[in-house]
């Protein structure tokens, strides 16, 4: 059975995690992996270890832990659920599901930034995934200013084995049943 890997890029607030979990309930044989439940766990129960500057590295190791657990225990198709919006990290760890017989699939969340900040202004979700920000318009802004860094880039086509581009959230439903299609064509063969 071919696996997919559904990688999703994007800013805070752009509708990652809602799209993770709509697909999860639609997708056979899946699982949501994502770093802000482990970035809520480890604020909770290992805050001490945290890095005081620079990545998240013990969010990463434990993000990377589950993932490759879940690729060797299961047979589930992985949905990734964090911004990847570093163009080199994206294409190594693309290379490594590839490795590991995963067909990589990417969902690229092209929110205009306005419609964001209305987002974050009015957003509900805890804060409690941070480490340096008080909340999401300070990450946001954080976001908007890193998107001026090189290697901060937009995912294309050529990165993966399919591409989609989210630009409204009403494109949410149609890409969600192209990956559905794309999975259980597979069967079909």
């Amino acid at each position: 059975m071919k696996r997919y890997v559904i990688i999703t890029v994007g800013k805070t607030h752009s509708g990652k995690s809602t799209f993770a979990k709509l697909l999860n309930k639609q997708l056979t044989n899946s699982i949501v992996i994502d770093q802000d439940n482990h970035a809520e766990f480890i604020n909770q129960y290992y805050s001490n270890l945290q890095p005081k500057s620079g990545p998240n590295i013990l969010k990463h190791a434990v993000s990377k832990l589950v993932v490759a657990y879940a690729v060797e225990h299961t047979n589930d198709h992985l949905i990734i659920c964090n911004t990847n919006r570093n163009k080199i990290r994206r294409q190594h760890l693309i290379q490594w599901y590839r490795n590991n017989e995963l067909i990589p699939v990417i969902v690229h969340f092209d929110i205009p930034d306005d419609v964001l900040l209305k987002r974050v202004q009015t957003s509900t979700r805890k804060t409690n995934i941070f480490r340096f920000a008080s909340n999401f318009e300070e990450v946001l802004a954080r976001q908007c200013e890193d998107a001026k860094d090189d290697d901060i880039q937009e995912p294309n086509e050529n990165e993966a084995d399919y591409f989609f581009r989210i630009t409204h959230e009403m494109d949410t439903d149609l890409v969600i049943h192209k990956i559905q299609e794309i999975v259980s064509s597979q069967f079909e063969n």
